[in-house]
Formats: C-alpha cells, structure tokens, sequence
C-alpha cells in the first residue's frame, strides 16, 4: 500500500558538509528538514561584524523551507546569546543544540556529547537557549558518553520538562564514534519512556534503512546523515520505501549530472577557487563505487577551476563505464 507521508525525512547537521548547497540538494531529492553545519556559540559571539565564516556557517538558500541552525557550547549564558542572535536573523525556522558531536576538539571543551558527562550543566544549557528565543528548540545527542554511563534518558527528560519540540538521539555512545551498529532497540526503549517526540539517527544507507529504523524504533521521524554524502537521492529512496512505493535507483548520468549541480552551488556559495575546493571532498563521495572513481580522486587535486572539474567528471560518461558498473 503507499502512503503519503510528510514530515518524517530529517537531514542531520555535519560539519564541513550540511551548508547551503548540500542542504538545496536533499531537499530537492526530499528532505523535510535540514540542520546547518554546527556553530561555534562563543565563536559567533567573539566574531567581528563581516566575519566571512560565520556569514558563510549563517547563510540560508531561498529555496530551503524548513532549516535549523545547530549551535554549540558549555556556557549557558553564550549558547543564549548566541540562540538569540540567530533567531534575530530571521533565516532558521528553529535552533538545535549539538549535545552529540564525538569530535575530541569538541568535546575537550566539555561540549557536544561531553555534556552526557554533566547531565545539570546540559540542562542549564537547554533552559538558557529555550528562554532566549521564540523559535522551535530541539536537542540532538547520542545514547551515553560510554557504555558504563548510558544516560540518554537524563537528557531527555531534561528536555521533556522544559518542553523542547523534539529531541534526536543517534544509536552509539560518544565512545563508540560510528564503529559498530546504531543500537536501535536502545532507541525504542527511550522513545517508549518519553513523551516528547523522539528522532532516530544512525547507520540509514539505503532507502530501506529508513523504514527498518522506523519500524524498529518506533518512531515516526528519521535523522539521516553520513549516509546523504554523496548520494542526496537517499532521501527520495527514503520516501519510496516507507511509501511502499519502488525505489527508484539513480543512474550513472544521475551521478555525474549531480554532481555538476553541486560544484555550480558551490562556485555561487563560496566563489569559484574556493568552492571547487571544497568540492572534492564531495566528489569523491559522488563517484564512489563506480569503476574509474579512483583516478578521478587522484585527478581532483590538480582540478583548480568549474570547467576543469566538470571535464574530470565527464570522462566518467564518456568512458567505457556503464550504468550498471555503479555498486550498490
């Protein structure tokens, strides 16, 4: 049976990946919300006025409809300020609070997942930002710091009381960083002690990952991360699968052609030396598991302009290399 469904594909915040072009993309291909890259809340109190980061970390496409600003830190009274601030913007239609990244660089300052650690601080935090805005706030975490200290419940409770629109919980401890599986069941058991609305994240590579999590969570919303790098079509396949719908695989062309797109937004968002840049990180996800993909990454760091990387990139079409020679 398909069923139209609505308001249940996420497109979770990562650093270096989620800005304005990545974001346009999946939701073209589906998306239903989208988070910015995280924000340094001290970092964008301390920037001068005209900080070209920060204006790039801010900027929101007129195509997005419903993106949120993810911001991060242990000072309560920075993360308001900083919630305030970009509430006063006007481009976010909500404020997330990073309370799961695993970087040591983050969590050596007693940020991102550090704050599963000082469950009182993490809930000072979630107050201060919830009275410094109007918008929507919501929390996105990880199941414990560890496997001795699996105190994700603490968080969301915390998070229940002070009346947060939903919180993301992503199957691992900070511990595990993304070795072995998202532990589903760790999340079902959360969702069944709250009421808040709770977003499963973890391990959806393929459009049938998103209904597997779903049924076995119990959720009725999906985070999707890693698994959107290179490949913004997971979110159309997504949709397909819980809709019942066949899914519908992306060809080679469709790969290329994508990919093309990707380098144009990018040349609009960062200009052309930079966004080509910036650009082989993606690439080399676009033409993963596609025979050739390996001399176009070692092609990619001679690439310096829009043209030369689209060349690169049509050697992949006008080779010898077949659809069916994508990997699934």
């Amino acid at each position: 049976m398909k069923t139209a469904i609505q308001d249940v594909l996420y497109l979770a915040p990562m650093a270096g990946i989620t800005d304005w072009p990545m974001r346009v993309l999946c939701y073209q291909m589906g998306a239903d919300y989208a988070c910015s890259e995280m924000v340094s809340a001290i970092g964008l109190m301390c920037a001068k006025k005209g900080n070209t980061t920060y204006q790039r970390l801010l900027a929101v496409h007129p195509e997005e409809k419903n993106t949120a600003c993810q911001i991060f830190g242990s000072d309560p009274v920075v993360m308001a300020e900083a919630a305030s601030k970009v509430t006063e913007l006007g481009l976010f239609t909500s404020i997330d609070i990073n309370m799961g990244c695993p970087a040591r660089k983050v969590t050596g300052g007693g940020e991102g997942s550090a704050l599963l650690q000082t469950p009182e601080l993490a809930y000072k935090i979630m107050e201060a930002v919830k009275r410094s805005t109007h918008l929507p706030v919501t929390v996105k975490t990880r199941l414990g710091y560890d496997e001795d200290s699996m105190n994700a419940i603490e968080l969301g409770r915390a998070a229940q009381t002070l009346k947060l629109s939903w919180i993301c919980f992503h199957g691992r401890t900070r511990r595990q960083q993304y070795s072995g599986k998202a532990d589903y069941a760790a999340i079902a058991r959360l969702r069944s002690e709250l009421s808040i609305p709770v977003i499963a994240n973890g391990d959806v590579f393929e459009g049938m990952d998103a209904t597997r999590i779903l049924r076995e969570t119990g959720c009725e919303r999906v985070m999707i991360g890693r698994g959107a790098m290179g490949n913004p079509w997971l979110f159309r396949a997504a949709r397909q699968a819980i809709s019942g719908e066949e899914i519908i695989r992306e060809t080679l062309d469709d790969r290329i052609d994508m990919a093309m797109r990707h380098a144009d937004l990018m040349a609009d968002y960062k200009g052309e030396d930079l966004g080509v840049v910036e650009m082989r990180k993606h690439v080399g996800h676009y033409v993963s598991g596609i025979r050739g993909a390996a001399a176009i990454r070692r092609e990619l760091n001679a690439v310096g302009t829009l043209d030369e990387l689209k060349r690169l990139l049509m050697t992949l079409k006008t080779g010898t290399i077949a659809e069916e020679e994508i990997v699934k």
